[in-house]
């Protein structure tokens, strides 16, 4: 994840809960049902979790219920600051999608929501290769985050958004990696992973990867 998003992510975390909350408009839509989409993945999770882009742990708490252990991953100074608050018995580490430290133990469930899209297609695909790695039999990949049903419909969500006057939404559609559903099923099948999808609200797709038995 490149410095640009850290320090994006530093500067949100003060007032990150108002925009999932839908405090901001013009995010009302990609935030919409927040709540029960972090209970999607977490309902899915079980055995020892990793999480990536852990943010402030509001996906983490839920996490906990479930699982056995919970690694949470987080790159943003802010963003761990503000979930140390919260005093979750997770093991809090610093680090991206593609680099963090070693989990000691093997992994059931890797999870991470709204935050895949800050890697390149190439980097969403080494970051499943080396997660299918870490996965043993029957690991999972529970990923949520915007991501386009196909180019039509990355046309038409970002047409929307500028006939709305949603100019801050488009730049952010525009300028980061949002990726489309049949691109993420094929870096998957090529890592031996079954894979599901599921639509969470217009923008937020829920990824359910599966490792295959050999």
């Amino acid at each position: 994840m490149g410095r640009e998003f850290i320090d994006l992510f530093d500067h949100w975390a003060d007032h990150y809960e108002l925009t999932v909350g839908g405090h901001d408009k013009e995010y009302t839509e990609v935030f919409q049902n927040y709540d029960a989409i972090l209970e999607a993945v977490a309902e899915r999770s079980c055995g020892t979790a990793l999480e990536f882009g852990a943010g402030t742990g509001n996906l983490t708490e839920k996490l906990l219920r479930r699982c056995n252990g919970v690694y949470a991953v987080e790159p943003s100074t802010g963003m761990r600051k503000e979930f140390e608050k919260r005093d979750l018995k997770a093991v809090l580490l610093d680090g991206d999608f593609l680099q963090f430290p070693s989990i000691p133990e093997q992994l059931d469930t890797i999870v991470s929501t709204y935050a895949f899209h800050h890697l390149t297609d190439t980097e969403k695909e080494q970051a499943i290769a080396l997660y299918s790695t870490l996965l043993g039999a029957g690991g999972q990949i529970i990923f949520a985050d915007t991501i386009f049903q196909d180019e039509d419909a990355r046309k038409q969500i970002e047409n929307d958004a500028e006939q709305t006057g949603y100019m801050k939404l488009l730049k952010d559609l525009q300028s980061e990696y949002y990726t489309t559903l049949d691109v993420l099923e094929k870096i998957c099948r090529t890592h031996g992973l079954a894979v599901s999808f599921e639509q969470l609200n217009r923008y937020v797709w829920l990824m359910h990867a599966k490792k295959e038995s050999v």
